[in-house]
């Protein structure tokens, strides 16, 4: 269920389904797409509905909005539902069809009022703009043909691909001129917040490691584990003798992603690493190297380089973040009132 409510999110914020969740901002949604809440409220809960949604009938009509006189189509509205679909990886749940379709066109009428506004702003965009930002997108798929097969599977010609990116830049483009001097967090939000939620700034015991991993397959017979084991060993030997750890690990460790930091795992909390590596690192002293250690990746030694103890993490060093998801929360309140306003001059008629 949950994959809908991002999905939703998703598609509103521009009519291409791979491009950024802008619109979901415009909204007043938070960014896995559900209805943004009050300041303090946590990230991504979801404000439950007053009423239920209108019915919305099985057969949707050849339009079914009109803005300020501009048709959205069911065509529009399709497009919009399969890219939503895709990125859910099935169909709208039955129970929930009227709830989403109506999410949906809502999202779709703020996205044509936006777009209005644009052109009667006369926002421009250039167009090594709009070239950068299909290039940025085109890299997130496999290969140009992946990529393709993702406009096509949209209904999107290239050209209209290429329309909808102008438009969502000009839309972020405008909001930004227009509420550049309303979302920075000021210093009184900041403390309000960190006093009013304390217990999202509790931090539980955490332990910072680094490891040399001599890697193992599972299907694995003995004598290619006994090898695995005494290589482990010989290493564990040279650090007794006093060779450095960290190059040890870069020149000999099997885990990718921590070799070549020398083998440093950055902080971790109990539970996050497989149970006998959890085990022994948390009993481990700072400075201290283990013997080695089998799990189901191979065989581990392991040198913990700093403990923390559990505690609230100060303000000056969450403020940084918290200073961030203030600002998001800024604006998404003012974009929904931006829209908002929009909506409330104009014409909006729904048809279903």
């Amino acid at each position: 269920m949950l994959a809908f409510a991002a999905a939703v999110g998703l598609a509103g914020c521009s009519k291409s389904a791979a491009t950024p969740d802008k619109a979901a901002e415009a909204l007043g949604l938070t960014k896995d797409g559900k209805p943004a809440a009050a300041t303090g409220a946590a990230p991504g809960a979801a404000a439950a509905p007053a009423t239920p949604p209108k019915p919305v009938p099985e057969q949707l009509p050849d339009v079914v909005a009109r803005v300020n006189g501009d048709a959205i189509t069911k065509a529009d509205f399709e497009r919009a539902l399969k890219a939503i679909e895709g990125r859910a990886g099935g169909p709208v749940p039955a129970d929930r069809r009227s709830e989403i379709y109506r999410g949906l066109l809502d999202q779709l009428i703020g996205l044509r009022l936006l777009g209005q506004e644009v052109k009667a702003r006369k926002v421009t965009i250039a167009d090594a703009e709009v070239d950068q930002r299909i290039a940025e997108l085109s890299k997130q798929f496999q290969s140009e043909d992946v990529f393709k097969q993702m406009l096509a599977a949209q209904q999107l010609t290239i050209e209209k691909f290429r329309a909808d990116q102008r438009e969502d830049l000009a839309i972020n483009k405008m909001l930004g001129d227009a509420l550049k001097d309303k979302v920075a967090a000021t210093p009184e939000q900041i403390d309000e917040f960190y006093k009013q939620n304390p217990d999202r700034f509790k931090q539980g015991e955490r332990v910072r490691a680094s490891h040399i991993l001599v890697a193992v397959p599972q299907t694995a017979d003995a004598a290619t584990k006994a090898k695995a084991r005494a290589k482990a060993e010989g290493l564990l030997k040279k650090i007794k003798a006093g060779e450095d750890f960290a190059a040890l690990a870069k020149a000999n460790s099997e885990d990718p992603g921590s070799a070549l930091q020398g083998g440093d795992l950055g902080p971790f909390q109990p539970g996050q690493m497989v149970g006998p590596f959890n085990d022994v690192a948390f009993k481990l002293a700072p400075g201290a190297v283990s013997d080695v250690v089998e799990t189901q990746f191979g065989f581990h030694i392991i040198k913990v380089t700093e403990k923390q103890t559990a505690r609230t993490v100060p303000l000056d060093e969450v403020r940084p973040q918290l200073t961030q998801f203030i600002e998001n929360q800024n604006r998404q309140r003012e974009t929904q009132a931006f829209v908002a306003g929009l909506r409330a001059k104009g014409k909006v008629e729904i048809l279903i």
